[in-house]
């Protein structure tokens, strides 16, 4: 095992040594809300584009909100100037997960890079979640309406389906437990159709191929949530794994893609107590499906600081302390062993018993009460087998939400808000 102070962005370069020859680097993060973890994570990503000629970046966002991103920072015709402006149009609640300051800063830089660039070898920023049903049925009528009229019937199905339940998603969820509820066989035609506009090659058909697979995956995935268990996260994970090797595709032979989700999405479940519960993770998909050698995951943690979260589902977010890490947890042990920033690289016949064994390992959902610290927002991990490597920040700050307009907050992920 390795251990490099983190100082300035060359510190990195261990690690990106070690990343050479992945195809898939996965940057994870112990909350969605700390300034600190964003910024470490976008100083490794900036090079990993600079240096090493990644692609794309995908996150743990809605299709439809991330592809106004993604159409500002290459440039595309009709994308905003001023990448902030396509991030100050996200709504779905918790915004302040990608319509911050941080994230800004980085879309600013990578729109600079890539117009200095031809449009081939510009990197993309897109969304891989499941969860923007109505958000992607709507770019799918805007679609068909300019380029296939014809096809409009399969999508005015798929939306009368849906259409008496509004966004009242947990009542077509309940309603489904009746065969005749369901939109199954609406939303496969509409999936066909849309499939079949993808042999025209343009970024627009591919854009509306891949919103029919968020309302294929959302419908699933809200079935899924009124019978409980993992089926969702599991629904909801593979949704994003799809995503990732659609995207793979899409660039072409040997492209490369950069994932920013929470470390409970992106550090191999195998390693955990998720596998116990029958959950599966988009880092041990990406693992199984590519190959280990091809995968790097890189989590990232701290011990104690600030966050931006909120104390309920759809609540205003407000900062909160973040208190020492639980005693005996992996953020314990690192607190006492490392530097402030430090990263570790796992791998080799030395490798300590405290990043071997299993140990509690924080996870800081966007719904966060600090006196629960002693019961939950721990998962039991063996570290060195979660990740291929692990960014340290002992103290963090709260990021800088961006305003946004009024949110939408629908049903409550599990685990909360991961």
């Amino acid at each position: 095992m390795l251990v490099q102070r983190l100082g300035t962005p060359s510190d990195f370069d261990p690690l990106l040594e070690r990343v050479r020859d992945a195809r898939v680097v996965m940057i994870g993060e112990a909350t969605h809300g700390s300034y600190d973890y964003y910024r470490l994570r976008e100083q490794l990503t900036r090079r990993l584009i600079a240096e090493q000629g990644f692609d794309f970046v995908a996150v743990e966002g809605d299709w439809p909100d991330c592809d106004r991103v993604h159409r500002s920072v290459v440039g595309a015709p009709g994308g905003a100037q001023d990448p902030r402006t396509a991030l100050g149009r996200f709504t779905r609640w918790p915004t302040w997960m990608w319509a911050n300051a941080e994230v800004d800063r980085f879309c600013r830089w990578l729109r600079a890079w890539n117009l200095e660039r031809p449009e081939r070898e510009r990197s993309g920023f897109h969304g891989l979640d499941v969860y923007s049903l109505w958000e992607s049925m709507q770019a799918i009528f805007d679609y068909l309406g300019e380029e296939d009229p014809k096809s409009m019937e399969a999508a005015q199905d798929a939306y009368r389906c849906f259409e008496p339940f509004g966004r009242r998603v947990e009542e077509y969820g309940a309603a489904s437990r009746f065969v005749s509820a369901r939109c199954e066989e609406e939303v496969i035609r509409l999936l066909a159709r849309t499939r079949a506009h993808v042999a025209s090659d343009g970024p627009d058909a591919f854009a509306a191929w891949q919103n029919a697979e968020v309302v294929a995956g959302a419908e699933r995935y809200y079935r899924a949530m009124v019978h409980g268990g993992p089926d969702s996260w599991n629904v909801r994970d593979t949704h994003m794994a799809d995503t990732l090797e659609r995207l793979l595709t899409r660039y072409g032979p040997g492209s490369r893609g950069i994932v920013w989700a929470h470390n409970t999405h992106i550090g191999d479940a195998r390693a955990t107590d998720m596998a116990g519960d029958g959950m599966v993770n988009i880092g041990q998909l990406a693992r199984e499906r590519l190959g280990r050698d091809a995968v790097a995951l890189i989590g990232l943690g701290g011990y104690q600081g600030t966050v931006v979260a909120a104390p309920h589902w759809g609540s205003p977010a407000e900062v909160m302390t973040v208190p020492p890490a639980r005693e005996g947890s992996v953020e314990s042990r690192l607190h006492e062993l490392l530097p402030e920033r430090a990263v570790l690289v796992f791998g080799g016949p030395d490798q300590p018993d405290w990043v071997t064994g299993t140990a509690d390992h924080r996870a800081i959902g966007v719904v966060y009460d600090p006196t629960f610290e002693r019961w939950g927002n721990y998962v039991p991990s063996r570290l060195a087998d979660r990740y291929d490597a692990f960014i340290w920040c002992d103290t963090s700050t709260a990021l800088h939400p961006l305003p946004t307009p009024s949110t939408v907050a629908e049903l409550e992920t599990y685990p909360t808000g991961l």
